[in-house]
């Protein structure tokens, strides 16, 4: 029997992710000045506010209220109207120093041996079902919002956008685990005022989305995805009605509130700890990337065709305290998901520094991160700067999304004998 699937995600101006961009922004700017910083940083975000704090041990000194401020105007929110603006919101910070307690089971001696920055457990998954490897509800979800942000920065085709938004896609599968169509698709868009009555702006932004957003989206795809795109599809467009009172006005944002979003869209697993804001000596983030980066070449390199990867830490210990895999009986190879853990085990080295070396994840690479999900965007090298009033200017060439390449593959063809 067939079934439904649903993933969602939100704009990079709802309030959630606003806090999490200036998280990261704050912790590429501490590892541009400082690559060794120790940095934990959190935001709110609310009407007319934004506050600042966490824990940080670094060389250098921000201005920590300025990158705020150049994060929220980059996103849009530059209208008084918003009653959120990056020239007039307040930013109060309240982050001090890291703990020496927890400090003291990171650094060591001799960096191989760094212990991990917390415990937990946290996973990477993969599927073929897409391209680029990510759950297919999400993947799309990510494109319907990356779309409208064109949408609105062009302000040609439909010019009263702004910036909060969130999408959301539903599909429908077969039994044997094949998409067959998109069944139903939401979006909630922030918008200007409207002269006309509500039930004229409704029927005007409904008709854009579906006439304008929608082909826009379809035309990225593949033509096998495209074909998931029926006139059957159901459309529910701002739901709620009105929506002129959004972004942080009209509802509080924190970092770390969208890990879904951030990771499969509820396919494969979480293991509940967020990543903006978080240096790589956090295992929260620093494993999940090294999870989804094996379970993306072993997927590539046909070993299953969906695979989820766990790895656990202990706060302070350098070697996982375990490390799993699910194949969800779709393995290709004669061994089964135990032994393809052990296999996983010796082929990608979890221990906490092994990640930050192989992935280069010492470097200011975040805030490209934190909007439109973490997994699934294409590695790219970029040159980037960074000014600050007390240690001037610093330019890095840096790789981004290394979680996301395909660089095993072949050695992992060997192992498996594939």
């Amino acid at each position: 029997m067939s079934y439904l699937f649903t993933s969602e995600s939100v704009s990079e101006g709802h309030p959630d992710k606003i806090a999490d961009q200036i998280s990261d922004a704050l912790l590429d700017h501490f590892l541009a000045f400082d690559p060794e910083s120790k940095v934990a940083c959190e935001t709110l975000v609310t009407t007319g506010q934004v506050v600042l704090a966490g824990e940080v041990k670094s060389t250098t000194y921000l201005d920590v209220q300025q990158i705020a401020r150049d994060v929220i105007n980059k996103i849009g929110y530059t209208n008084g109207e918003y009653q959120f603006s990056g020239d007039s919101c307040g930013v109060i910070s309240l982050i001090h120093e890291q703990s020496k307690d927890i400090n003291q089971g990171v650094d060591r001696e001799s960096k191989e041996m760094q212990g991990a920055g917390d415990q937990g457990m946290m996973f990477g998954y993969a599927t073929k079902e897409t391209d680029n490897y990510m759950p297919l509800a999400l993947d799309i979800s990510h494109k319907i919002l990356q779309a409208l942000a064109d949408l609105r920065r062009e302000n040609k085709e439909i010019d009263y956008l702004r910036p909060d938004a969130k999408a959301q896609v539903t599909i429908e599968y077969s039994e044997d685990n094949l998409p067959q169509r998109i069944d139903t698709i939401v979006v909630s868009t922030q918008h200007d005022e409207f002269d006309t009555d509500d039930e004229k702006m409704l029927s005007r932004i409904k008709k854009d989305i579906v006439s304008i957003l929608i082909p826009r989206v379809k035309a990225q795809l593949p033509p096998a995805i495209q074909k998931l795109f029926d006139d059957q599809i159901t459309y529910h467009i701002n739901p709620t009605g009105k929506f002129v009172i959004g972004g942080p006005h009209g509802d509080t944002g924190l970092t770390g509130r969208k890990i879904i979003v951030d990771t499969y869209g509820g396919k494969g697993a979480h293991g509940g700890g967020a990543f903006s804001g978080k240096d790589p000596s956090k295992v929260d983030r620093s494993a999940a990337y090294a999870a989804r980066h094996a379970a993306k070449n072993l997927v590539a390199a046909g070993v299953a065709e969906e695979l989820l990867v766990q790895v656990s830490y202990a706060i302070g210990v350098v070697e996982p305290t375990s490390i799993y895999v699910d194949t969800y009986g779709t393995s290709n190879v004669a061994l089964n998901d135990g032994e393809i853990a052990i296999k996983v085990a010796e082929l990608f080295d979890m221990r906490p520094f092994a990640i930050e070396k192989r992935l280069k994840l010492r470097n200011p690479i975040y805030l490209e991160t934190a909007a439109y999900g973490h997994m699934g965007k294409e590695p790219v090298t970029v040159n980037k700067v960074f000014e600050s009033p007390y240690s001037g200017r610093v330019e890095k060439q840096v790789e981004l999304f290394t979680w996301e390449k395909l660089d095993r593959v072949e050695e992992v063809k060997a192992a498996f004998g594939l």
